[in-house]
């Protein structure tokens, strides 16, 4: 006869829970991947066109910006396309559009899970972001068609392309762990999030260059989106327009700010979210 396999003690004490909670965080990764694929599976699931959706709306977006902004106002681009302009900048807004909005309804979306067992919260609003990054790839794909179609390749500095990704992903994590927490507490934030991303859309320059704007750059640098699509137009228009130093810095900094204070934000609340939820 087997003996029996013996199991390591489970341990319960006052405070653990906050004293190893990276290293849970850690230690729930399978959880993480499975909440992230069960997140694209429902997305996904039961529709016409598929990953197709993930298409239509940059698609959408980026017509009727070239066709009002670039056609009917005739917005400077510089020596470029202007409806490349208006795809280097919509490709990075998608994403932390997405990832957002991805984010803010997280733990509302998965109340079964927050009201019944532990496990760090802050898993949920990572595996948001997961859907966020695939309908990016498809936009990517949008845009390369894009670029094929007007026969515009990027240089060389295409390379830093995945560093400005990342500060994309940092500040809609930020915000979103912000937005998150808030939508627990005050469910009114669910309808506030699709009302700023849609005024945000047209106060961050996707439709124009900040470089149009000189006397604006320094209001504009505290979007922390803006450094972001600067960024991206450098990488994939050939540095035209260049990087501004200051913009830049500015909005690291601010993205920084953003992700500090939205996980003590988050930490802060996360012990009172299966009580309220």
């Amino acid at each position: 006869m087997h003996s029996p396999v013996e199991l390591p003690p489970l341990v319960i004490e006052a405070g653990r829970g906050e004293r190893h909670y990276w290293r849970d965080l850690w230690r729930y990764r399978e959880l993480l991947g499975f909440l992230a694929w069960s997140d694209i599976a429902v997305r996904y699931k039961q529709t016409v066109l598929g990953a197709g959706w993930a298409l239509v709306q940059p698609a959408i977006t980026l017509a009727v910006f070239t066709f009002i902004f670039g056609r009917l106002a005739k917005m400077p681009a510089g020596d470029v396309p202007y409806i490349l302009l208006v795809m280097s900048g919509l490709l990075p807004w998608q994403f932390f559009s997405n990832a957002l909005s991805g984010a803010s309804n997280s733990l509302v979306s998965n109340t079964h899970l927050i009201a019944k067992v532990y496990f760090p919260r802050l898993i949920v609003p990572l595996s948001a972001l997961a859907v966020a990054m695939i309908d990016f790839l498809f936009v990517a794909l949008l845009a390369a068609l894009v670029f094929a179609w007007q026969g515009y390749l990027p240089d060389w500095r295409i390379i830093f392309l995945p560093v400005f990704t990342l500060l994309a992903l940092l500040a809609a994590l930020g915000a979103g762990l912000w937005l998150t927490a808030l939508t627990v507490r005050y469910r009114d934030f669910r309808f506030i999030v699709p009302f700023m991303l849609q005024v945000g859309l047209f106060l961050t320059p996707v439709g124009f260059s900040t470089s149009n704007l000189p006397n604006w750059r320094e209001f504009f640098a505290l979007n922390p989106m803006v450094c972001v699509i600067d960024g991206y137009r450098w990488c994939l228009l050939r540095g035209d327009p260049g990087i501004h130093w200051p913009t830049l810095a500015t909005g690291v900094a601010m993205i920084a700010l953003l992700l500090l204070s939205g996980v003590w934000y988050f930490r802060r609340t996360e012990r009172t979210f299966a009580d309220i939820i």
